[in-house]
């Protein structure tokens, strides 16, 4: 916004297309947050910006943008986030750009792209039970590196993830980022148009599919019938490792949420292992649903009964303390297990704390134990 009133551009190209969503500090956790806040609903109210969605009404927009319907297949999307290529799982192009190219965008309705390479995923197998979006992107970050998909479009594939739910996909798309690309990407299936059917917002769309002779920069094939659920030690997401390799890493945090993972199927896996159990007495467990949607329906199904009587503390929808922001920052030494997509030093707190990454399953199980745990283990 400072930069589209500094580039002297007055209004923007199409009201309609532009969504503002405060969730980063939001509801305001000081003053500096709730100065940047207010920009953003002056200027949503100055430039008559349909999809400006207050607090109470809002969500973690990478949630809240598929959930709503303004993002669907086919359509190209650019975001001021890193992840908003989570949309990929609906089958869009979906990036994050700079706010200078963001300014621009806001004028003009355009930008400028270098078309990305394509690799390509195929998944086979079986997973077992535990095994979810979050553990098949962790492991394969894992053996690409946070530098294996630089500049290049991950297009997810086969038996694996046509049995995925679009929660899981979502999830998957939404750290493609994580292994240096520029979007990740699901071809839309029958799933991805029910899903789509049910939101509000009806637009015509069109889903496309790569080229039957399609180049691929390179094709990597995984059979996923005896991976372990995974978990990624600091400081990188590619640090991943089979769970029962860090069973005696003790944690105080639990963080179960965010724009990777505080979706409804996460928050029922949670509630699926925490029932009947109390957390740690020595760890924080901290649940925030992603959306006031999800929260509604988490209240409905007695899911946050469950959290609240096992000892955990439930959040409105923000994304707190996944950038070390608030609603949960790690003090020196201290260790957290998070469902979020960094764990870069630093990224929950003091730079001398530790993140690791996990499934919301792993998450859990590890809150009621008070160290890593694998979720039979509590079962």
């Amino acid at each position: 916004i400072e930069e589209f009133k500094k580039a002297g551009f007055k209004k923007v190209f199409d009201p309609s297309k532009i969504a503002l969503i405060p969730d980063h500090f939001a509801p305001n956790k000081d003053i500096e947050s709730a100065t940047q806040c207010k920009l953003m609903r002056d200027f949503a109210n100055a430039q008559l910006i349909k999809h400006y969605y207050e607090v109470g009404r809002m969500g973690i927009e990478h949630a809240l943008l598929p959930e709503l319907g303004l993002v669907l297949p086919g359509d190209l999307v650019i975001g001021a986030d890193s992840h908003t290529c989570t949309y990929g799982a609906l089958g869009a192009f979906s990036t994050g750009i700079g706010s200078t190219d963001l300014a621009a965008a806001f004028a003009t309705g355009r930008c400028w792209f270098r078309v990305p390479e394509t690799l390509k995923f195929i998944y086979y197998g079986k997973p077992n039970k535990w095994i979810s979006g979050k553990d098949i992107i962790l492991y394969t970050i894992g053996k690409i590196g946070v530098s294996g998909a630089l500049y290049k479009a991950m297009e997810f594939t086969g038996e694996v993830i046509s049995n995925l739910d679009m929660d899981d996909r979502f999830t998957m798309c939404n750290m493609a980022i994580e292994a240096g690309a520029k979007n990740g990407i699901i071809v839309p299936d029958r799933k991805t148009i029910a899903y789509v059917k049910n939101r509000p917002t009806k637009r015509k769309y069109t889903a496309y599919s790569s080229d039957k002779d399609a180049n691929f920069h390179s094709v990597e094939e995984y059979n996923l019938t005896k991976l372990e659920p995974q978990v990624a030690e600091p400081p990188l997401p590619s640090n991943a490792t089979p769970v029962g390799n860090l069973c005696n890493v003790k944690i105080d945090q639990v963080v179960i949420g965010s724009c990777t993972n505080g979706r409804i199927s996460d928050l029922r896996i949670a509630a699926r292992i925490l029932k009947g159990k109390k957390i740690h007495k020595n760890v924080r467990a901290i649940i925030i649903p992603a959306t006031q949607n999800i929260y509604l329906e988490a209240i409905k199904e007695g899911l946050i009964n469950i959290f609240v009587e096992a000892g955990c503390v439930v959040s409105t929808p923000t994304c707190g303390p996944c950038l070390g922001g608030h609603m949960g920052i790690l003090a020196e030494g201290e260790s957290a297990i998070s469902t979020t997509n960094r764990n870069f030093m630093g990224r929950m707190g003091h730079l001398k704390s530790k993140v690791y990454l996990g499934s919301p399953a792993v998450a859990s199980a590890s809150a009621i134990r008070g160290k890593i745990t694998h979720p039979e283990e509590v079962i």
